[in-house]
């Protein structure tokens, strides 16, 4: 075995771009060979480290040394400088908000400070391709735990002991759920991992099975060993290549061990696991949606009951849970229930991992106790709204959540707060919208996705949304009458109580927010023809101030219809008429006279 005087670790995770890591990757090799170094240091691609807005990132241990926005033209000078002579290279270091001095660890990053890493124990600390390195950091343990000394009904408990409810939307109990699993009385039953993430802008599932896919195996596992299972499989989007790779490859390596497959550690539990591809439909994400697809099936959901766990995957008891529940598992099982309890809120217990986006400064993944407020997310770990812009509201739970204003960012995020304040948890989407952002606009764009992502079964739910997206499009061209805003408000909530499956159930709560929060800029587009924040197109108009004007022509000479006229050295003025509102001329003009209302 080598020993190595140092420890590169390169980020692989999506947030990194630029040069990719496989680039970045293959360069450090391509130097240390230059310099004869290979053999004294040990190359590791890692899986998410969180940090996406300072992606490709590295770090150099023994000492810990954070290098982010890092390129492949770079790294000879990293390994020149630091691996060869030893001194740090300065200017590629990460430095602390607001002090003058880099990081030493990640420890010393305030993102980290207020985030408890359980699902992403292992991201961006361990090769992911390599069982070894899982096993090092007590991986398998708790299967082995589970097989050896524990019975079904003891590790069943566990699990209701803890607390742990569903990271995948509703938030249902993850021990009743195995419970009522077990109970039944069939000869065979499944374990599903739903790894069918599909909100916009959500990526946790992702990270974790590129991170850390032993984790998800050996969850599984457990619960196969829990309910009475011998099968299991994990449903995954196609769009996924790297996660697909790297889960056949973690399977692979773990029958290879003896930890999936006949005769699991010698203890005579059988338990195996396939991976089917999913085509990427969001409504697939609903359990009886997703059975009906691995089945071959058409992707639509079915009425319940029956619950999958009485007859799922081919009539059979089926346990289905989601990829961040799944990684919570092993952890609870060897530090115990009271352990895990003791995290979170008294109903909301744990973490959660959340995709943080849109108008935030710290964009990346977090995993952050249950209870934390919105105002402790978007400002201590976000790093607050960039470009000293207002905030103006968060969207939680994707299509399926709604927006949360100012007024309420010091609600504890967990699962009865943000349903009591028209949002949901959902499955970890989570974005920022500023002063910028047309809260009519925000409720059209996710209306269209989930109009596209209907799977047409139900009427509610296949014309009702067509029929709102309709009355939003009106309204933001300026359009829509008040008429259009009562009759958009009750198909909303006709919609949510008969659609037939979840999809349909929550697809009106972002209109439903923004008309609870945000009614006057609604109005303001309707009565005003008006669009406050100038995002609507064609309620947008452009004026130029004569008093700034300085009358250079840039802004005609840009103009592509010829709106703009007027004298040199005198102020110009736009003909509304034949302006298209391409806001091509607003960056040209050097004395910012160009306003849009």
């Amino acid at each position: 075995m080598n020993i190595f005087r140092a420890q590169v670790l390169v980020c692989g995770g999506v947030g990194c771009t630029g040069d990719g890591p496989i680039d970045i990757a293959n360069t450090i090799k391509i130097e240390l060979k230059k310099h004869r170094i290979e053999n004294e240091i040990e190359l590791l691609k890692i899986g998410c480290l969180g940090l996406c807005h300072l992606g490709p990132m590295m770090i150099v241990f023994p000492e810990g040394t954070f290098y982010s926005k890092v390129s492949a033209k770079d790294i000879p000078e990293i390994v020149e400088q630091h691996l060869v002579n030893g001194r740090k290279v300065n200017r590629l270091a990460y430095y602390k908000s607001f002090h003058n001095y880099s990081v030493r660890s990640l420890e010393d990053v305030e993102f980290y400070n207020k985030q408890i890493r359980i699902a992403l124990k292992n991201c961006g600390v361990i090769d992911p391709e390599n069982i070894d390195e899982y096993l090092a950091f007590d991986g398998y343990k708790a299967l082995e735990t589970v097989v050896t000394k524990l019975n079904p009904e003891k590790v069943i408990e566990i699990i209701k002991k803890s607390g742990l409810r569903g990271r995948g939307g509703g938030g249902f109990p993850t021990g009743l759920k195995w419970d009522l699993a077990s109970k039944q009385k069939n000869e065979e039953k499944y374990i599903i991992c739903n790894a069918d993430e599909g909100d916009p802008g959500a990526f946790m599932d992702r990270s974790i099975l590129e991170g850390d896919p032993h984790s998800v195996i050996e969850a599984m596992a457990i619960g196969g060993y829990a309910i009475g299972a011998n099968e299991g499989y994990i449903y995954i989007r196609a769009e996924y290549p790297l996660a697909v790779e790297r889960l056949k490859r973690a399977i692979k390596q773990a029958e290879e061990y003896g930890l999936l497959g006949e005769n699991i550690l010698g203890t005579g539990f059988n338990f195996k696991i396939s991976i089917r591809l999913g085509a990427g439909a969001f409504v697939c994400g609903e359990e009886t949606a997703l059975i009906n697809s691995i089945e071959g099936k058409r992707g639509m959901p079915n009425p319940k009951p029956p619950f999958p766990a009485q007859s799922g995957l081919w009539q059979k008891p089926t346990i289905i849970n989601n990829v961040e529940t799944f990684a919570n598992i092993p952890q609870i099982i060897l530090k115990g229930e009271e352990w895990f309890g003791n995290i979170g809120t008294e109903k909301s217990k744990g973490t959660k991992v959340f995709a943080l986006g849109g108008k935030i400064t710290n964009t990346g993944l977090i995993e952050v106790p249950m209870g934390i407020t919105l105002r402790e997310v978007i400002y201590d770990i976000g790093g607050g709204i960039p470009n000293e812009k207002e905030f103006k509201a968060v969207q939680t739970g994707g299509p399926s959540g709604g927006c949360i204003t100012e007024e309420n960012l010091d609600t504890p995020i967990d699962y009865d707060s943000l349903s009591a304040l028209g949002s949901m948890m959902g499955s970890g989407g989570m974005i920022v919208l500023d002063e910028d952002n047309c809260m009519v606009d925000v409720a059209k764009f996710y209306l269209d996705f989930i109009k596209d992502e209907s799977c047409g079964k139900c009427t509610p739910c296949r014309v009702g949304t067509k029929r709102m997206l309709e009355i939003l499009e009106k309204i933001t061209k300026g359009k829509g009458t008040l008429e259009d805003l009562e009759i958009l408000e009750d198909l909303a909530k006709k919609i949510k109580t008969i659609s037939l499956c979840g999809l349909g159930q929550t697809a009106p709560n972002p209109v439903l927010s923004t008309l609870k929060y945000f009614r006057e800029e609604y109005l303001a587009h309707i009565v005003d023809k008006r669009c406050p924040a100038g995002v609507c197109q064609e309620l947008v108009q452009y004026k130029i101030d004569a008093k700034e004007c300085r009358g250079c022509s840039l802004c005609a000479r840009q103009c592509p219809v010829n709106a703009i006229s007027g004298e040199i050295r005198q102020p110009y003025n736009i003909d509304l008429n034949r302006c298209i509102k391409c806001g091509a001329c607003v960056p040209k003009c050097p004395f910012k006279a160009i306003e849009r209302r």
